[in-house]
């Protein structure tokens, strides 16, 4: 039986649980007359989580240590010196095990009566083939009784599992429904399960943080053992010379202050353009906009937030960067009556622009929300005080609601620092250190797109200085949500 059957199976028996238990609780105070402590609908619930939780928890650990557990033993059945022989290393040839194995059971049961432990690759590769399954030309002979006896190990261990986990679901089921009794504390239980699942999944999102930061540290662990820290952080060239990569010559120069300047100025342009539009469109909505217009005003707006970057980095190609040019162009020829363009196609303003555009949603919709939730009695009040709407926006209103207006800004910018798609379109890949916003610049994550598309090996510096740029970015916005964090507590307490 599959994984997604065996979900499905127990829930099913859960199902059936909680009808089975909320039928029982219902007809047990009846028969005793009495008050349950906690109402029919705990108890069946009660019932689902001892039939669910236990075989769900059971399933999972099954589905993680099996496969442990049936490698080990058929690594252990690798002849003596066959591996040297092949030049294979143990995991390419349990891959390749794997793969026979899986193929076999692509194979029509006659075609599989065929093949046993001693019949050779030269048997088995064409019928393989015929099932559109590629196979290594270095696999040998003694892979074919592995495969056979792993898929046989895979079959017992699925029919084990699905006796347990089934097992697990009906026992968990019998014996919640023998606890159902007047005076049990259902609710309590209930409530302490998804508590735990809570806590579960709050943990899982940790873990999965913690995760992702310790798998890109030891990369650029590996990469400062290469290259000085100081001539990453503080060097201003960036020259990664792909061709030297492996070869044992000159491995170039990682440079990060032309990116860092690329992906802060065209992160401060983008804020430039979004943070008045959007601040200024919130204030609209909130404060002055009749109920009919906001209703429609804001579902416009946020539209935008949900088209993809990479429309933005067409419109930015075809539309923007063109136009900025040519404008460019034509004001030189009425100025000084030379008609060279002095902005590029690809250039700071022109990804800012557009980014600008693309991050206008983030901040009306989240200030838009914080002026809204301005306690109305200081509007009220000042209103009543003789202030005219617009000191009250100016003098109440925007105070109030400036902590959370500065941490929707900053948020916002973390936003603009990590963006990608726009910038490889509209600014180009160049990494120029420059302070003209009408050249060409790239961004710290556009790099590292570069850095991880090609056949290098991972061990090169020219791939491992991708892993020390997401750390640096990383960082930068962890800084940025911390201090926007630090804003908002800070001042919500004075506000309250």
């Amino acid at each position: 039986m599959s994984t997604s059957f065996i979900v499905l199976a127990a829930l099913l028996i859960g199902a059936a649980g909680f009808y089975l238990g909320y039928r029982r609780s219902k007809a047990l105070a009846a028969q005793a007359g009495r008050k349950l402590h906690s109402r029919p609908g705990y108890h069946g619930a009660y019932v689902l989580s001892w039939t669910l939780v236990p075989s769900l928890l059971a399933l999972a650990a099954w589905l993680t240590v099996s496969p442990v557990l049936i490698a080990q033993e058929v690594r252990g059945e690798f002849p003596e010196n066959a591996l040297a022989e092949a030049g294979l290393t143990e995991d390419l040839a349990y891959g390749m095990v794997e793969s026979i194995g899986a193929g076999l059971r692509l194979l029509t049961v006659d075609a599989r009566d065929t093949i046993s432990a001693e019949s050779a690759m030269e048997q088995l590769k064409p019928m393989l083939q015929a099932q559109g399954m590629p196979i290594a030309s270095s696999s040998a002979d003694f892979m074919i009784p592995l495969a056979i006896q792993r898929n046989r190990l895979e079959d017992v261990s699925r029919a084990a599992m699905t006796v347990v986990v089934l097992g697990l679901a009906l026992a968990g089921m019998a014996w919640a429904l023998r606890s159902i009794a007047v005076r049990l504390r259902a609710r309590n239980g209930v409530e302490a399960v998804i508590r735990n699942g809570l806590i579960v999944c709050s943990s899982i999102a940790i873990l999965t943080t913690v995760g992702i930061i310790f798998s890109m540290l030891f990369e650029t662990i590996d990469f400062f053992s290469r290259v000085p820290p100081t001539e990453f952080f503080f060097g201003t060239v960036w020259e990664p010379r792909f061709a030297a990569a492996g070869s044992g010559g000159a491995e170039g120069q990682f440079g990060l202050i032309p990116l860092l300047a690329g992906t802060l100025y065209i992160a401060g342009v983008a804020m430039l353009v979004a943070v008045p539009i959007g601040l200024f469109a919130a204030i609209y909505m909130a404060e002055y906009a009749s109920r009919a217009t906001r209703s429609v005003v804001k579902p416009l707006l946020e539209v935008l937030a949900g088209i993809p970057t990479i429309v933005y980095g067409f419109f930015a190609l075809i539309t923007v960067g063109p136009f900025l040019r040519d404008l460019s162009g034509q004001l030189s020829g009425l100025v000084t009556g030379n008609y060279t363009s002095f902005i590029q196609a690809q250039s700071v303003l022109t990804a800012g622009l557009v980014m600008g555009i693309m991050l206008i949603p983030f901040v009306s919709s989240l200030s838009d929300d914080i002026i809204t939730s301005v306690p109305g009695s200081l509007r009220d009040g000042s209103l009543g005080l003789g202030a005219t709407r617009s000191e009250t926006v100016k003098r109440v209103i925007m105070p109030a609601a400036l902590p959370g207006i500065v941490s929707a800004l900053l948020l916002t910018a973390s936003r603009a620092i990590g963006e990608t798609m726009i910038v490889v379109l509209a600014a180009g890949v160049a990494a120029n250190l420059t302070l003209s916003p009408f050249e060409a610049m790239t961004t710290v994550t556009v790099k590292i797109v570069n850095q991880l598309t090609g056949d290098l090996e991972f061990t090169s510096p020219q791939t491992l200085v991708a892993f020390a740029l997401g750390m640096t970015l990383f960082v930068i916005t962890l800084c940025l949500n911390i201090f926007a964090l630090y804003i908002v507590r800070k001042y919500r307490e004075q506000y309250e």
